[in-house]
């Protein structure tokens, strides 16, 4: 975490302060904002590596200021709540957040938590340059259930040939799926296949980056049918790619 730049958004200041102390003890740079005016303005001036984002900030809406963020930025996002709140999980998930902390949390965790979010993304322009084994790293294009897949491009058409406006996070899953199609994929294994097999437990990056690639490809998100939950298991992609 040396050198990361962190933006706390809440406008608790005990909470302020407590994160803060704890990711500056990690030799992090932290800045704070109390709503969305704050959080456009430091984005405005030099955009943070991740921002802690509470859902609850009086005026303001966290879901909102999480929809703004993503409009223009892949920043990573770890949502904190005071609510154990099953239908705020799936929303912050849905809107692109990378991790959900339910307060009162522990400082360690909450490091730990922050530490796994950021290697997700630490290699991402790298990892993507490079080619992977496997059946579909010799063709440039691939159609999957009706998506166009340019694997050089790193883009993605829906049945309407529109842009599937898919992160380097989500082409980064979605190319470990297409590599092993048919086949029943752990979390662990997933998370090898796309960053190596260094993680922590507590990691549930995998799960966010499954139900957001899934609202920009499947043809209902809310019974998706193309990336399959395998119960005690993982995920399994459905179909095998074609070339077009």
């Amino acid at each position: 975490m040396r050198d990361t730049r962190i933006l706390v958004v809440d406008d608790d200041p005990k909470i302020r302060n407590l994160l803060r102390a704890c990711f500056e003890d990690e030799g992090a740079h932290v800045t704070e904002a109390l709503n969305g005016s704050e959080v456009r303005d430091v984005f405005d001036s030099a955009p943070p590596d991740l921002v802690t984002l509470d859902i609850g900030l009086g005026k303001d809406d966290g879901f909102d200021i999480a929809r703004d963020i993503r409009r223009t930025h892949d920043t990573p996002i770890i949502m904190l709540t005071g609510k154990e709140d099953v239908i705020d999980r799936v929303v912050g998930l849905e809107l692109g957040a990378d991790d959900y902390v339910t307060k009162p949390f522990h400082v360690r965790e909450i490091v730990a938590r922050v530490k796994s979010v950021l290697r997700r993304y630490r290699h991402e322009g790298a990892a993507t340059t490079q080619a992977r084994a496997g059946d579909v790293a010799s063709e440039a294009a691939l159609i999957l259930d009706g998506l166009k897949i340019d694997l050089n491009r790193m883009s993605v058409q829906n049945r309407d040939n529109a842009d599937c406006e898919v992160t380097t996070a989500d082409f980064k899953l979605l190319r470990a799926f297409l590599e092993n199609p048919l086949r029943a994929l752990s979390r662990d294994r997933l998370m090898d296949l796309i960053d190596g097999p260094e993680w922590v437990p507590l990691d549930r990056t995998i799960d966010n980056q499954v139900a957001r690639l899934r609202k920009k490809i499947e043809r209902d998100p809310m019974k998706p049918a193309l990336i399959k939950t395998v119960r005690g298991v993982g995920y399994m992609l459905t179909e095998t790619p074609t070339a077009p």
